[in-house]
């Protein structure tokens, strides 16, 4: 597993987004994504090859297979996670049918404003001050 995170920590992250999954009713990869990167330290394209792993069957195999020929899938972190996003998925629907529609709305709101400003920040501590674009630069990684 990267950055020296054990099986633990990644089921637990899986159980925390699984519970999250079904109290939101959103697709994992937006929560596992910014969880495995922030949280574990993935580097960004090991975080999404590692969260497409774990949402395999039936809808990412293709872009997982992309990200592996990169050596950019954690295997035992994306199976660990998905395990506990399996039992966490089940809390979290549970937890979510027990609140009121304007609570769940307020909860997903501040999710998504949360996991926009830790994009924005990560973006902004990244690119330094703004600079002019080029013809040809969206092409970069």
């Amino acid at each position: 597993m990267e950055m020296g995170t054990g099986t633990v920590e990644v089921l637990l992250l899986g159980l925390a987004a699984g519970a999250l999954v079904g109290l939101m009713g959103v697709s994992g990869g937006i929560i596992i994504v910014p969880m495995l990167a922030h949280v574990l330290g993935f580097e960004q394209h090991l975080a999404q090859g590692t969260s497409l792993l774990l949402l395999l069957p039936p809808i990412s195999l293709g872009a997982m297979l992309e990200y592996w020929k990169t050596g950019d899938v954690d295997f035992r972190a994306g199976m660990a996670c998905a395990c506990g996003a399996l039992v966490g998925g089940y809390g979290g629907s549970l937890g979510a049918l027990q609140l009121s529609a304007s609570h769940l709305k307020a909860i997903f709101g501040v999710f998504l404003m949360t996991a926009a400003l830790l994009l924005l920040r990560q973006v902004l501590a990244a690119s330094g001050p703004p600079q002019a674009v080029q013809a040809g630069d969206g092409a970069r990684r």
